[in-house]
């Protein structure tokens, strides 16, 4: 283990242990929240360049963007970057920016970079919150306001609760080596999960490629499926729950609560259509 600097709220930094080793709106909103494979750099002595200077995470909220220069603009860019020239999907962008309607003051956007360029990010969205019909992706999904997102991947119905956050977004630039992936991957979790704490969070939503299972469980945290495994554009995609500061029992009970809400019957319905089509 190693001890890494998070930049929390943007005034002060706390360490975190870290492992070493669409045309609507609406459109494609699942495939851009996979982890994309990414392409390889043009420039064949970037790669190298990737092993060289200090990795850093800041966790970016509309308070603290301007302590941080131009790294939020560089992380949307970078976002571009990943879904929509690499992966050639149909998101909303601007400048050469990637945005969407989840991208509000209310959200948190944990980057990792190297001497400013970003390597690997990730979104962090309350699930209180709400603008205009939307909410938090899962949740719209589930509410049928997604259409590229079939309803019924949540087992149960999606929460609005103070300490529940959904992540989103989630991408590692195509030209970071394989010796350092892991690291960036571990630092990403880890901001991730001190933004959560900073805000009162005490369980993780996110829809995840199917094979989360394998590199959670390399990073040694814990998580359990939420959610039916789903097909969205050809990627395997699954509903994960993750539970922080829990011991074993304490987590089960707060998973437990969250199960006890029933799917809504019109996304069962809409899930049961979507299922027959597909």
């Amino acid at each position: 283990m190693r001890q890494d600097v998070i930049r929390n709220s943007g005034h002060e930094a706390v360490t975190a242990a870290v492992p070493k080793g669409a045309a609507s709106p609406d459109r494609d909103r699942a495939r851009a929240n996979v982890l994309p494979q990414g392409g390889e750099s043009a420039d064949p002595t970037r790669k190298n360049k990737r092993t060289e200077g200090e990795l850093s995470t800041a966790i970016l909220s509309f308070e603290n963007l301007h302590l941080h220069g131009e790294l939020f603009v560089k992380f949307l860019k970078a976002r571009r970057e990943a879904f929509i020239v690499k992966n050639d999907w149909d998101l909303s962008e601007v400048s050469g920016m990637e945005y969407d309607q989840y991208d509000t003051p209310a959200s948190r956007w944990i980057v990792v970079h190297q001497d400013g360029e970003v390597l690997a990010g990730i979104r962090l969205t309350p699930s209180t919150t709400y603008c205009g019909i939307y909410t938090y992706m899962i949740r719209d999904a589930q509410r049928g306001l997604l259409d590229s997102i079939p309803p019924n991947l949540l087992d149960f119905e999606a929460p609005v609760e103070p300490d529940v956050w959904e992540s989103s977004r989630v991408f590692v630039v195509g030209d970071v080596p394989a010796a350092l992936r892991m690291r960036v991957q571990a630092m990403m979790m880890q901001g991730m999960i001190e933004a959560a704490r900073q805000s009162g969070g005490r369980v993780i939503l996110g829809l995840v490629p199917a094979v989360w299972s394998r590199w959670i469980g390399r990073l040694k945290l814990h998580a359990v499926p939420a959610g039916p495994v789903i097909d969205i554009d050809g990627w395997k995609t699954q509903v994960a729950m993750m539970t922080l500061d829990a011991t074993a029992e304490e987590a089960a009970a707060i998973e437990s609560r969250l199960r006890r809400q029933p799917v809504p019957g019109a996304a069962r319905a809409a899930g049961s259509r979507h299922d027959a089509l597909t």
